[in-house]
């Protein structure tokens, strides 16, 4: 048995011993796999891959120790001159921070202006071979204490922007009287801020030509904003000059030609050519000769124009328009899904230009790779500090999604050929391809091959890779943000889960948005920025061209622009915008979202509620455009959920029920139709269940069974006070708080038609309503931007639109007013019988607001007086009884509160990044009328007379 078990042991070593050779072998060759499979992938890996440029190449903005503007996606912040109280009042808005001085200014422009100019003769502004290069912190002080003392001096600046992704500043040439400057901003950028208080003082007068960027730069740069302007371009806008550039004027004032190619140079190189440097004083030494020749003009002008008495001054008028200017603030351009407005303008030029590429290239497949393209091309700029066409041109991301090309020279060839088309129609040479290209060539190889096919997978990609730990790229003050915050701008992403029905939900909800974005978002611009001015010249307002064409056929007005757009009323106005603090009327608008800057698509958005608006007095409501904004449909809802939120805590605070609950028909149960009896919940049924008891019944009564038809019928009946009803009285019922407009829609939706109606010799649509009124015929009138309208006495009146100041002392408007508001609010009913409205909310006790003061929801708690603008399914009621309210007890000043109330949740809920310069939660929207405007309450309490 011993001898059994040790031979066993023995020969399970030898096999053993025999295996061993084997798994050595085995495990050798494993390893030798491996080893080569490595190998060849570091070798392949490191053939493409190359460092980055940026860590050889470096760039003059790299140091710069302070950066205002960094490439994140996140908003800029202006200027606070005093501490917020509050972390909310400090993110609550981006406000000038000299607004008042501003504003000041344009109502009480410097008369003296002209006086400025004195000694500007064109002998003594001769451009000599001195000038002053300041590029050390002591020569920059100098410069501001010689500044101080001046009255007015000339401003301009140059620019870099083709290796910056927002551009920065490289030069500011400032010129007085007797000195030019030229300030080395690349040097000093973080000490410019010395120059604030010169350019903030109200006292100096600052005189730039087209200054409309360079105060938009200076606010980025270094948070210099500019006070007291006086604009050339302005100035030749009122003179109505053929040219207005600044080329023309130096040679039609002072005889010299500038080189204006020399505007495309690089401004970062040190030193400067002398050709540049003389370019660079020209632009400014000349400026104060050339305002002092418009000045002597427009003053020459206002003698052969100005009537006796009249108070209106052409120089003025350009100080104030100039002082407009100031007015904007700067704004990053963030998009709510990276690269998209680039994307769309891409494959919208494909699409509409076959010469690019062939129609059927451009399918499915290239505009999905165009995207991605678009979205890296974006990231690697800002990852970067480079502008877009530099990292990657938009012909060289048609090229590449075209033909797909999957080498690297193939790469190379396809870009060189795209690039070569575009320097040879800007004339500006490119570097084809770009550093970004060649440092980072396996990223493109990914996206052309399809390996990563989700934006946000890019995103996360090239965060990883390239900023993340032992990133390619260097960390700088540009691209640090996009490391340390995690909004990354990729708007709608779809969260991935494991069991896919969440995803799957995000893919549903993604479509339903884009359904109701193509449906509903404004089709064609809202904002067209042309312009309306007085007679005397005085800018009104921005319209569009639709009412520009209105007045014009109507001989109201004569065109003198025509770029843009620009007509000169024939008729005098009432008041000016800032005669009434309202410098939003005349201030640009673009047309994005508000909130995230989304230019794609986007919706108007009412910031104060129809149901209040639109029972306010008709002098409070005309001003419109003010609080009628344009969002996206994600920041739209953002915004319509805290409204509908704080419409709940406005109807506890007044004790107001926001909804109605019950609707009765009183006629067979009293004979006056404006009380209810007490007990209004013993004859009145909910809306919703009157409609559907009324549709089930019409669709299915005879088919159902008899208990559920009798429990229908039951419904229907107690709404008509227990008789018996017909199929008429059914459809009558199902129509219940309908306008036509949703009556015809409802038919349209549900395949209805009111057959029984259409015989009665009563109809829905009879020509006067249950209170005996013709009914109101709604509009659905657009937004026309900032213009009041002006009306002729005529019968073919302009539809109502969202303005501002215009009012004409001889021109009224016979048409109805707020019709684009009241489409949400006013529906009328007609041919039903007397209908009034109870509610069986709790109102038991309204909240007192003042001493002894009956409160509305007691006054009224059964009775509501029918009004054709007084919703029955919506807010109209509550939204009536709340402005009632507030006009008996705080009179206007309490709907001003109000409305400033709906403003601060507007801000709070959305943190608008891109509201129009002027835009305050404080508007006022005071206003003066003419004799016979329509919103002039003399004139409304005349005709009611005359119609009663």
């Amino acid at each position: 048995m011993c001898l059994t078990f040790g031979a066993a042991a023995m020969a399970a070593e030898n096999d053993k011993l025999r295996a061993t050779p084997l798994s050595i072998a085995a495990t050798c060759f494993f390893a030798i796999a491996i080893s080569v499979y490595l190998i060849k992938q570091f070798f392949s890996k490191s053939k493409r891959s190359k460092p980055c440029y940026l860590i050889a190449e470096f760039k003059p903005q790299y140091k710069f120790k302070r950066v205002l503007a960094d490439n994140s996606y996140s908003q800029f912040k202006h200027l606070k001159l005093h501490a917020a109280d509050s972390v909310a009042e400090e993110e609550e808005l981006n406000l000038h921070p000299y607004k008042g001085e501003i504003s000041r200014l344009m109502k009480n422009p410097n008369v003296g202006i002209l006086e400025l100019f004195d000694g500007c003769e064109k002998w003594s502004m001769e451009m000599g071979g001195e000038y002053v290069w300041v590029e050390a912190e002591e020569q920059l002080r100098e410069l501001v204490a010689d500044l101080s003392n001046e009255e007015v001096f000339a401003v301009d600046t140059e620019q870099h922007g083709l290796r910056s992704f927002l551009g920065f500043t490289a030069l500011i040439q400032i010129s007085t009287m007797s000195k030019d400057y030229l300030i080395d901003t690349i040097a000093l950028h973080d000490m410019m801020g010395l120059l604030r208080s010169v350019f903030a003082n109200p006292a100096i007068c600052k005189v730039f030509h087209g200054a409309h960027n360079d105060v938009l730069w200076l606010q980025r740069d270094f948070h210099i904003y500019v006070v007291n302007l006086f604009d050339t371009a302005k100035a030749c806008d009122i003179l109505s000059k053929p040219h207005k550039s600044l080329a023309y004027l130096l040679e039609t004032y002072c005889g010299v030609a500038t080189n204006k190619l020399l505007q495309r140079e690089d401004w970062r190189q040190r030193p400067l050519s002398e050709e540049m440097i003389q370019y660079a004083r020209v632009d400014a030494h000349y400026l104060l000769y050339i305002a002092y020749c418009l000045c002597l003009e427009l003053k020459q002008l206002e003698n052969e124009n100005s009537s006796p008495g009249d108070k209106f001054h052409f120089i003025l008028e350009a100080s104030r328009r100039s002082n407009a200017t100031c007015l904007q603030l700067f704004a990053k351009d963030i998009e709510s899904c990276t690269g998209e407005l680039a994307a769309s303008s891409i494959v919208s030029r494909c699409l509409n230009d076959p010469g690019n590429i062939s129609p059927s290239v451009c399918d499915e497949k290239f505009q999905e790779l165009v995207r991605r393209l678009c979205v890296w091309r974006d990231l690697m700029a800002r990852l970067h500090d480079e502008s877009l066409r530099f990292v990657l041109s938009d012909n060289a991301i048609i090229a590449l999604a075209a033909k797909i090309p999957t080498t690297e020279a193939d790469i190379y060839s396809s870009m060189l050929e795209a690039d070569s088309d575009v320097e040879s129609v800007t004339m500006v040479p490119l570097q084809t391809p770009s550093p970004v290209v060649c440092s980072h060539l396996d990223d493109l190889f990914c996206l052309l091959r399809g390996k990563i096919t989700k934006l946000d997978d890019i995103l996360q990609m090239c965060i990883r890779e390239h900023l993340g730990q032992g990133g390619s790229c260097p960390l700088s003050a540009y691209n640090y943000a996009l490391l340390s915050k995690t909004t990354l701008g990729t708007g709608n992403r779809i969260i991935p889960n494991h069991n896919g029905f969440r995803a799957s939900k995000q893919v549903a909800k993604m479509a339903s948005r884009q359904l109701f974005v193509q449906k509903f978002s404004c089709k064609s611009p809202v904002y067209h920025n042309c312009k309306i001015y007085a007679s005397d010249g005085r800018l009104l307002c921005y319209c569009d061209q639709r009412k520009l064409q209105w007045y014009l056929n109507r001989d109201l007005a004569k065109l003198v622009e025509e770029d843009p757009l620009s007509i000169m009323l024939l008729f005098e106005p009432k008041g000016r915008p800032e005669d009434e603090d309202n410098d939003f009327y005349i201030q640009k608008k673009k047309n994005i979202c508000v909130g995230c800057g989304e230019g794609n698509h986007y919706l108007r958005y009412r910031i104060i509620p129809s149901c209040y608006r639109i029972h306010f007095p008709e002098h409070l409501k005309s001003h419109r455009s003010h609080d009628i904004v344009l969002l996206c449909v994600d920041c739209h809802e953002i915004a319509h959920t805290a409204a509908e939120k704080y419409k709940k805590q406005v109807a506890a605070e007044f004790g107001i029920p926001l909804f109605i609950r019950r609707v009765a028909d009183l006629d067979t149960t009293q004979n006056s139709p404006t009380s209810l009896p007490a007990s209004c919940e013993e004859i009145g049924v909910s809306p919703l269940q009157l409609r559907i008891a009324a549709m089930a019944l019409l669709r299915h009564g005879p088919q159902m069974p008899s208990q559920r038809r009798e429990e229908l019928m039951q419904t229907v009946m107690a709404y008509y006070g227990g008789r018996e009803i017909t199929d008429e009285d059914l459809e009558k019922a199902l129509l219940v708080g309908m306008s036509p407009h949703e009556r015809r829609r409802f038919e349209k939706k549900r395949g209805y038609t009111f057959k029984h109606l259409r015989k009665s010799s009563n109809p829905i649509d009879a020509e006067e309503d249950i209170g005996g009124r013709p009914p109101v015929t709604i509009k659905n009138a657009s937004h026309n931007e900032d213009e009041d309208l002006l009306h002729t006495n005529t019968t073919d009146a302009y539809p109502q639109d969202d303005g501002n100041i215009l009012d004409d002392a001889k021109i009224t408007a016979p048409c109805s007013d707020d019709a684009d508001d009241s489409l949400s609010d006013t529906k009328i009913v007609s041919g039903i019988g007397s209908i009034s409205i109870s509610s069986n909310d709790d109102t038991s006790g309204g909240v007192n607001l003042s001493n002894g003061t009956t409160h509305p929801s007691e006054e009224n708690e059964t009775l509501l007086k029918n009004d054709s603008k007084m919703s029955l399914l919506g807010h109209g009621p509550h939204g009536m009884q709340v402005v009632e309210y507030l006009l008996k007890e705080h009179g206007e000043d309490g709907v001003r509160e109000f409305c400033q109330r709906w403003r601060h949740v507007f801000v709070q809920a959305l943190h608008p990044r891109f509201l129009p310069g002027g835009w305050d939660v404080k508007h006022s929207g005071k206003r003066d009328f003419g004799e016979f405007s329509v919103y002039k309450p003399t004139t409304n309490a005349s005709a009611a007379a005359i119609a009663g």
